[in-house]
């Protein structure tokens, strides 16, 4: 009976550190420029790599616990990325990629469905039902910044020069394509969408820095600037979550005062990440440092 307890330890034992050496532990590299993460099959982590300019050097990578490869390949600057219905969809600067289980991978809408001109896809986010997802369109990107790169100053005349030419869009799961939210001076270079407890839209303008959300049935901004605004989130408290590109910060927000707190900073650039509230934490992609993040929601 003893010689049995102790094999029965020795096993348990054996598989918990087994167990625990499989778990998948970040930061974790996985490639040139990371800009997305979710989610999907068998509970793997997908991101997008946009890697260097040239076109079709984009690529789709797993993580899963034996590591990290690449899951499909030859898409031109891979952004926002979510998990619906058995596929994983994401943005790519004027198309939608939906790639099945095999990592086989199809345009499930083109340029030429918009019916207005779209420039700058970039972060997709499932609506409240999952019928659909909402998919945010920068507009024309090249005036924001000056030829050091950086953001013009928001008082400055050449911020004046801003078109507003950003919008969100909705396509739904047979590819049918409306706009959810139509221009607007507070939503310059939309890059970030989300959705909130109650499926309104919430919107993280790159330029302004404006973190904007449904109030009274209109979209405003909270409190606050986060300049070069990335990913927006909210949490089943009410919490949310926004990230700068820009500052290489991630904060979280108090749904009452709107006061926020820095959850990590020093990143190099903080860009779309996932919130896995399950395992209280937010897995952040720092595009130029190459590596996802975990980041606790608690601070």
């Amino acid at each position: 009976m003893v010689t049995k307890l102790i094999a029965f330890i020795i096993a348990f034992t054996f598989a918990l550190i087994c167990n625990a050496q499989s778990e998948i532990e970040f930061p974790i590299e996985v490639g040139m420029k990371p800009e997305s993460i979710t989610k999907g099959f068998q509970d793997n982590y997908y991101v997008t790599l946009m890697n260097a300019k040239e076109s079709g050097d984009g690529e789709l990578v797993e993580i899963s616990k034996n590591g990290v490869k690449v899951f499909a390949k030859g898409f031109d600057e891979p952004k926002g990325i979510v998990y619906l219905n058995g596929y994983l969809y994401f943005s790519d600067v004027t198309r939608i990629w939906r790639v099945d289980k095999e990592g086989k991978a199809s345009i499930f809408v083109d340029k030429a469905d918009f019916h207005e001109t779209v420039l700058y896809l970039n972060d997709v986010s499932l609506d409240k039902n999952g019928n659909g997802m909402y998919i945010a369109d920068m507009g024309a990107t090249q005036y924001m910044r000056d030829t050091n790169n950086n953001l013009w100053p928001l008082d400055s005349e050449e911020a004046k020069k801003v078109p507003e030419l950003g919008r969100i869009y909705h396509v739904d799961l047979d590819g049918h394509i409306s706009i959810k939210q139509d221009t607007s001076p507070l939503m310059l270079n939309p890059n970030g969408v989300g959705v909130d407890n109650d499926g309104n839209i919430m919107v993280a303008s790159f330029f302004n820095g404006n973190f904007l959300v449904t109030k009274n049935g209109v979209l405003s901004p909270l409190k606050g600037l986060f300049r070069g605004a990335d990913a927006v989130e909210q949490d089943s408290k009410g919490n949310y979550y926004v990230s700068s590109w820009v500052t290489g910060k991630v904060w979280k927000i108090d749904p009452k005062t709107e006061a926020s707190t820095v959850l990590i900073e020093g990143l190099e650039s903080a860009a779309d990440f996932y919130l896995e509230e399950e395992k209280d934490r937010l897995l952040v992609p720092d595009m130029m440092a190459g590596k996802i993040y975990s980041v606790p929601l608690k601070n």
